[in-house]
């Protein structure tokens, strides 16, 4: 299916150059009787690299037929991060370049959700909030009390973050995917 370059709200998936995008960004501006002009800032789904692009007047793009699957991480080996369909128990494959940071939210036997380009798995879905243990808690300054304590602490899949003071070895933390930020304590 084809869109025009007014279908690009945030959001919208689309082909472009051959691989899959998704809108970040969208402004659009009329030009008379020169038609119209949009501004998008645009994310590859498959590395995640952010490009700004200027479409204009009557061009068109395609839609991108993205596929979504719920799966199961099975292990790492190397450089590469194994998933099984739940469903099908067809097994997928993704290169550590592909996963990139996304590595740190991982646990064998968690829930995530694949993305399928063209039948190829190109990316994954991590949930919002994952739950993690604390395996390393630098010990808290005491009597430092005029501002939020924080101190760093090292999680069980070696992601480190900052962290409350009351927080300790042991405790299961909430930790936001987007930003790797610390949420509450579980």
């Amino acid at each position: 299916m084809a869109l025009s370059i007014t279908d690009l709200k945030k959001g919208t998936v689309f082909e472009y150059m051959g691989s899959p995008y998704r809108v970040v960004e969208y402004s659009q501006k009329v030009m008379g009787r020169g038609g119209s002009i949009v501004n998008v800032r645009i994310k590859s789904l498959i590395d995640d690299k952010v490009l700004d692009k200027t479409f204009k007047g009557n061009e068109q793009l395609n839609d991108a037929q993205i596929e979504y699957q719920n799966v199961q991480f099975l292990y790492k080996d190397h450089n590469e991060y194994h998933f099984m369909n739940d469903q099908t128990f067809e097994q997928f494959s993704l290169t550590k370049d592909i996963i990139s940071d996304k590595e740190y939210f991982l646990i064998e036997g968690d829930k995530v959700v694949i993305q399928l380009f063209k039948s190829q798995p190109i990316n994954i879905e991590l949930p919002k909030n994952i739950n993690l243990k604390v395996v390393y808690a630098e010990n808290a300054v005491k009597g430092d009390t005029s501002s939020a304590i924080t101190k760093n602490a090292t999680l069980e899949t070696g992601l480190t973050i900052k962290v409350p003071a009351f927080i300790k070895e042991g405790d299961i933390v909430s930790v936001d995917t987007s930003n790797s930020t610390y949420r509450e304590r579980v």
